[in-house]
């Protein structure tokens, strides 16, 4: 349990200050009414157009998560309740049934885990990632996973349906090298060593594994590159990926108060570093811009991520073209007639 912090809402008219000292954050499950699971993504810098989030809100607690403000379209707050009012998408095997029964879709990638973390704790009770999973077997729809959580583990009979029949990666997010580090900053989320073995497990039962270095925390993480990229290739992963820190909306506030928490004697370096590649701002929200990685400092991550990679065994490219496998089921036997 955490203690209550909770930047005002920008979409509720009134905040209540606190006259004692915060209450304490209590887990809290709700459930919605979505008529809808597929989340079309328009943003012209995301690398994926569609994804499947079955939970709303993630128990992880990483302080720097760009899906917080995402919360407080229901009235919730961004910091403690993003991470212990967690909204559950009962009805999201349907629903993704029901998408892919519609003649417009024609089996485009999916990536679960667009928002929130589809293997967050409360997956092991509810199992909608795992259902979600067996659809697309079903349809032959080819998918992405991006996850911290281990229990991805669980599906491996899944994983192996799907790629034989469609085609699937599982990226792991996996920012930093030590177990200490990462505590700090995502306190509720799998170690960073039960990752990895994650990712080798996975591998070794034949699934394509990638890693995603996720953010990128100029002056705080950038020096692990190296190692982290070194051990997911010693961990069968054959494709890397990273990306620069985000913080938009209330995250920023979030992220600076708890990294300054956590590493008093670093915020200055770090706040200072994100300026200097955020152009002397600390995020910027608007699509291309806030990928833009101006200055010197920022080359120099990029060529540590692409020297990285060739010592640590990568090839220059990872990624394979996606197969168009899909197909409703009964469709080959409607054709015989």
């Amino acid at each position: 349990m955490r203690r209550i912090s909770n930047p005002p809402n920008p979409f509720e008219s009134r905040h209540r200050d606190l006259l004692e000292p915060a209450g304490i954050a209590k887990l809290t499950l709700y459930t919605d009414d979505s008529r809808e699971i597929l989340s079309r993504n328009d943003s012209p810098d995301l690398p994926f157009r569609w994804s499947v989030n079955p939970y709303r809100g993630c128990f992880h607690a990483c302080a720097y998560c760009y899906a917080r403000p995402t919360h407080e379209y229901w009235g919730f707050g961004a910091g403690t309740d993003f991470e212990n009012k967690i909204v559950v998408k009962e009805e999201a095997p349907r629903l993704l049934r029901q998408a892919f029964e519609k003649t417009s879709w024609k089996g485009e990638l999916i990536v679960f885990s667009g928002n929130t973390d589809s293997y967050q704790p409360l997956e092991a009770s509810h199992g909608l990632t795992r259902a979600c999973l067996k659809i697309c077997a079903e349809y032959r729809n080819p998918v992405a996973i991006i996850t911290k959580g281990a229990l991805v583990l669980r599906d491996v009979d899944v994983l192996h349906q799907l790629q034989r029949e469609a085609w699937v990666r599982v990226y792991f997010s996996i920012p930093f090298s030590s177990d200490e580090t990462a505590r700090k900053i995502e306190p509720q989320a799998p170690s960073i060593t039960k990752r990895f073995a994650a990712m080798k497990a996975l591998s070794d039962a034949g699934i394509p594994t990638g890693l995603s270095i996720a953010p990128v925390i100029p002056g705080l993480n950038d020096d692990d590159i190296p190692e982290l990229l070194d051990r997911a290739y010693g961990a069968g992963s054959r494709t890397a990926t990273y990306s620069l820190l985000r913080l938009p909306g209330n995250v920023e506030s979030i992220f600076v108060d708890r990294i300054t928490e956590a590493f008093p004697e670093r915020i200055g370096k770090i706040t200072n570093r994100l300026r200097e590649v955020r152009g002397g701002t600390l995020t910027k929200g608007r699509p291309f811009k806030r990928r833009e990685r101006p200055g010197p400092y920022w080359q120099l991550i990029e060529q540590l991520f692409e020297l990285g990679k060739r010592k640590a065994g990568f090839s220059e490219d990872g990624m394979h073209p996606i197969p168009q496998t899909f197909r409703r089921p009964g469709c080959e036997q409607q054709a015989l007639f």
